[in-house]
């Protein structure tokens, strides 16, 4: 028996009577059910559920799957849409629909093509992973029409009201966007991804900066009151432009302890009585101050006030006791980046793409990571310099050597793009500068020794000349084990527990002499060029950094 779609478009009583305008209501675990026509598939009756819609087809020969003459139809059927992959829906009015899409060869078979009709339509906007890329997602629109006007709404009202209990999602976002980054795509790029925002009803605010250092002003500057209005900050750039925001941020509200000075080693070495040990190798060991091996690279603590951080007063305790206007780590504020830039790593090790559709979607539908950043601080010179200590945050990288030389280098020439850190890069590497330097840091322990991890799910942060096998790498992927592991774990310290504030013997390590370079990855960095990253085995959140130090040796060897 072969239905119409003009039999039950006029009378919904085909599905289910007790209904309105065509959708029906039930008890049962279905809330509403209604016969609709789907765009370009045919007709089905279409069921919303309490985590989702359910499709299915009143005519199986039509995108059933089934071959005709030997062809597959052109597009397959989806006969589920989870409401966590939904993020918008909208009324479309009143206009052409058009009938299930059909091959030459069906219409040569059938001897006829598919017309569309002409009725009230809804569009359900979701997504799709790609076939060949699972990591990149793509656009899926479902358009839905029907005879009745109020069927129409009563689907589009029914799925903003489930869309609107589904938790995380962000309702009011500040933007900036770099014009200058990458290849100068910044403003294409927002311009491609804001109709998602638009149609998953998130309010932007967007700023575009017109200089160096533009965000970095506003976020500073900015009212703790006015930045809670906001559910997050979004990043329209590259890592640099990222780690400005960031900056911004975080100076005038993180309340982290510094890491201890050289000078302040180097006392707690007098103090403790603790001999330096010298290895044939150069490195130079010892056993100084209480640590907890597994602490996070910043620590909640209170702030002083001068532009310092202490997490301890004078009389030696702690004190928790000062009411933040700013609590850190915040679920309710995130940051966000839609790549635009040159290389894009923290995007590649968050999402897997480089995709700014796959980014805009993530952030819509309330996805979220946690990711380690890095305080870095510059000391006095001397116990006599005016200068206080200089303190800025990494979520990527830092280096000293060869590595500062080429981004100092690149901004020369940021007229060249993307091009610039290769053109960079040479000159700094035909320059053959080596620089002195101490690295002080400290021993983990190692997997055996470590009850916090199942042997073989965390390395050992200090990486041996080798390193692991690539076969025995734990590479961090969505829901990583070793991060959600180290995340529960952090979320029962103490908010002043630091690094040096509990019990158990700590090993700083030493090595001193001339590098060509000496780097810490706070994440993998994965990026085009080097799609393992620079350290396969980084996670985002394990609160370690992986030290990368290459002495001093002749430059054909530093560049193999």
């Amino acid at each position: 028996m072969e239905i119409n779609r003009e039999d039950y478009i006029s009378d919904p009583k085909i599905v289910e009577s007790g209904n309105v305008g065509g959708a029906t209501s039930s008890s049962s675990s279905s809330v509403l059910k209604s016969a609709l026509l789907l765009e370009n598939v045919g007709d089905v009756v279409l069921t919303l559920n309490s985590d989702g819609l359910s499709l299915e087809l009143l005519d199986s020969s039509h995108n059933d799957g089934s071959i005709i003459l030997g062809i597959k139809p052109v597009q397959k059927f989806v006969n589920e849409i989870k409401f966590s992959d939904v993020y918008g829906v909208e009324f479309i009015n009143y206009g052409l629909i058009n009938g299930p899409r059909q091959s030459k060869s069906e219409r040569c078979f059938q001897g006829r093509a598919s017309h569309g009709s002409e009725m009230y339509r809804f569009t359900v906007h979701s997504f799709q992973k790609s076939r060949s890329q699972p990591c990149l997602w793509v656009l899926a629109v479902y358009s839905f029409g029907h005879k009745d006007l109020q069927t129409c709404q009563t689907w589009v009202d029914r799925i903003n009201a489930s869309l609107n209990i589904e938790r995380g999602r962000p309702e009011n976002l500040l933007v900036f966007i770099n014009p200058m980054s990458g290849k100068a795509s910044g403003r294409r790029t927002w311009e491609t991804v804001a109709p998602i925002f638009s149609r998953a009803k998130v309010k932007t605010k967007v700023i575009v900066t017109e200089r160096a250092g533009h965000a970095f002003d506003v976020m500073a500057s900015a009212a703790n009151n006015e930045l809670k209005s906001y559910n997050g900050v979004i990043a329209v750039g590259g890592d640099g432009f990222f780690n400005e925001i960031l900056n911004g941020f975080l100076l005038s509200r993180h309340k982290a302890p510094h890491p201890p000075s050289p000078s302040d080693i180097v006392h707690s070495d007098q103090r403790s009585g603790n001999g330096l040990l010298c290895n044939p190798n150069g490195r130079v060991t010892n056993a100084t101050c209480q640590n907890e091996d597994h602490s996070p690279l910043l620590s909640n603590s209170v702030y002083n006030g001068t532009g310092l951080a202490n997490f301890r007063t004078e009389d030696g305790t702690c004190n928790i006791g000062q009411d933040f206007e700013f609590p850190l780590p915040s679920e309710q504020f995130r940051f966000g980046i839609i790549p635009a830039g040159s290389t894009d790593a923290i995007v590649m090790c968050t999402t897997g793409t480089r995709d700014p559709i796959t980014s805009a979607l993530n952030i819509v539908l309330g996805k979220k990571v946690r990711l380690d950043i890095a305080q870095v601080v510059r000391w006095k010179t001397t116990t006599a310099s005016d200068i206080e200590p200089y303190v800025r945050y990494a979520a990527s990288f830092a280096g000293y050597g060869f590595y500062g030389d080429v981004i100092a280098e690149s901004e020369k020439y940021r007229w060249m793009g993307p091009k610039r850190y290769d053109y960079a890069g040479t000159k700094v590497f035909l320059r053959r500068c080596s620089y002195e330097a101490e690295v002080a840091y400290i021993e983990t322990e190692s997997e055996e020794a470590n009850p916090t991890f199942e042997k073989g799910q965390l390395f050992s942060r200090l990486r041996k000349r080798q390193g692991p096998k690539k076969s025995e790498r734990v590479v961090c992927r969505t829901n990583c084990g070793v991060c959600n592991t180290k995340s529960d774990y952090m979320s029962k310290r103490s908010p002043c527990s630091t690094p040096y504030s509990s019990s158990g013997e700590t090993r700083w390590l030493r090595s001193r002499g001339k590098f060509l370079s000496v780097g810490a990855a706070i994440i993998s960095n994965r990026n085009e060029r080097a799609p393992d990253g620079l350290v396969a085995d980084a996670h985002l959140s394990d609160g370690f950094l992986h030290l990368l130090m290459i002495r001093d040796c002749p430059h054909a060897l530093y560049l193999w």
